[in-house]
């Protein structure tokens, strides 16, 4: 039997859910352009912001790979940007098909303030767990997301938790489902973890650094898409009152 490589695992357990989740938009005819478009503008966002900081992850040790790699763009393999690509697109048609954008609320500029000195805390945090050589990774997890967290949290924090159950549950399968993928990946060795870099800690078997990897990444992708979807329909309800008020005038 032939070794599973990063390429042949990313195909099966990312590639072929993604098409699955195509082919059920496709069916239900749940495909929405504003969140299609803001799916492929976050894959883009992902891989410039990821990449370099996955890279320096990759120089410095936190892990390394034990399969055979099609190749590296600098260090980072190629699949890894394939399975940034297609983590991407697997949280964003997840989250198509089960958002229903609403564009009531709003944001006060307090409010806004709050949320980015919320991102800006977990930065903080960040930092101070960076002074422990074994928090490396953690750290950087932390210390990489707070500005995203900062940015949307502070665009629209109101509105995710008035979408909390919609959020929770487009971060909560995707996050379990790469959970569990992940877990597989480092029992067959696809990819291990330096022990001075990581806390040694785990869940089930999954080091809690990449638990809260993929919890965070799946964070962004749903927050940013919700916050959009918010966005455009925000800006398409007075229209839609204009035409109403107008219809209603003619009748009367």
């Amino acid at each position: 039997m032939a070794p599973i490589t990063y390429l042949s695992f990313v195909m099966a357990f990312v590639v072929v859910p993604v098409a699955i989740l195509a082919g059920v938009l496709a069916v239900s005819r749940r495909f929405r352009p504003a969140q299609l478009f803001g799916t492929g503008l976050l894959a883009g966002v992902a891989l410039v912001y990821t990449v370099p900081w996955d890279g320096q992850l990759i120089r410095i040790g936190v892990w390394e790979y034990g399969s055979t790699l099609l190749g590296q763009l600098g260090v980072v393999p190629y699949e890894e940007l394939l399975f940034i690509l297609t983590q991407t697109v697997l949280t964003g048609l997840w989250t198509t098909l089960v958002d229903v954008p609403d564009g009531r609320g709003s944001v006060t500029r307090r409010q806004r303030l709050v949320g980015v000195l919320a991102g800006g805390l977990v930065g903080v945090i960040g930092l101070a767990v960076l002074l422990v050589p074994s928090g490396t990774y953690l750290g950087a997890i932390l210390v990489w997301a707070a500005p995203v967290l900062a940015l949307q949290w502070g665009f629209g924090w109101p509105i995710l938790v008035r979408a909390r159950r919609t959020v929770t549950l487009a971060i909560a399968l995707p996050t379990a489902y790469l959970w569990a993928a992940d877990r597989l990946a480092i029992e067959l060795g696809l990819w291990t973890f330096s022990p001075d870099r990581t806390t040694g800690l785990a869940l089930l078997g999954l080091p809690v650094e990449e638990a809260l990897f993929f919890l965070v990444t799946n964070a962004f992708l749903v927050q940013g898409l919700v916050l959009l979807g918010w966005v455009v329909e925000r800006d398409a309800l007075p229209a839609v009152t204009d035409v109403i008020d107008t219809t209603v005038e003619r009748v009367e």
